[in-house]
């Protein structure tokens, strides 16, 4: 999945500094649905991970119940953690 792409499918537009407020919140809200639906870890992980950069994934528990998928994530969380850190 490309992230431009999910931009677009979520947002209209890979340039979210001109999304308003309301869309925004109707995107995440059909991230956080399709979130629920999907079945397959790997599209699951990359909504969530786009989530997160949003700041608005769901609590590790609640989106992964597998161990190794939330230690994925907590890793994911680790790199943009450090990667903030080095600008």
């Amino acid at each position: 999945m490309d992230f431009d792409e999910q931009l677009r499918r979520y947002f209209g537009t890979d340039d979210l500094a001109n999304v308003p407020p309301s869309a925004r919140e109707a995107g995440i809200e059909h991230m956080r649905v399709d979130l629920g639906l999907a079945t397959q870890p790997s599209e699951r992980f990359v909504l969530w991970a786009l989530l997160y950069t949003l700041g608005e994934a769901p609590d590790l528990d609640v989106a992964f119940k597998d161990e190794g998928e939330r230690e994925a994530a907590r890793n994911l969380m680790d790199l943009l953690g450090a990667a903030g850190q080095d600008e």
